[in-house]
């Protein structure tokens, strides 16, 4: 099994084995301020949420090819991001928008907003089954 994290100090995002050995760099170009990360093993895939200049949602392969903007209008201080596995849907939460918003994971299409507040500074979501778990400051 595998680690990955985002370094926003050097703006970076890493993988590791559980153990600490084999730590190496799979994306340091074109990020500003990641965030968040989720990943999709079964699937291959890599989720994060970048705040920087210009705030997105970002995917890429687990080796860090293919990297694509799924969501980039629209989005602020995305912080959370969480994937539902079995809806293959991929959430996050804006601390801005004060939002929990979802997507299709695959395409990044479908655009939905699940929750809408006010003044809730929304900082970590998570999906289990047909619940959504949501944290603030």
């Amino acid at each position: 099994g595998n680690i990955y994290w985002t370094d926003h100090g050097f703006n970076l995002i890493e993988v590791a084995r559980l153990n600490g050995s084999f730590r190496y760099v799979i994306i340091s170009q074109g990020l500003d301020q990641p965030r968040s990360i989720a990943v999709h093993p079964e699937k291959g895939y890599l989720f994060w949420t970048e705040w920087g200049q210009t705030p997105c949602i970002g995917k890429a392969r687990l080796d860090g090819s293919e990297k694509v903007v799924l969501v980039s209008l629209g989005i602020t201080w995305p912080n959370g991001i969480s994937i539902d596995y079995e809806e293959n849907k991929l959430y996050w939460c804006d601390a801005r928008t004060d939002k929990i918003e979802r997507i299709d994971l695959e395409s990044g299409g479908n655009r939905e907003i699940v929750l809408s507040g006010s003044n809730v500074d929304m900082f970590s979501v998570a999906v289990f089954g047909a619940y959504i778990y949501w944290s603030d400051r």
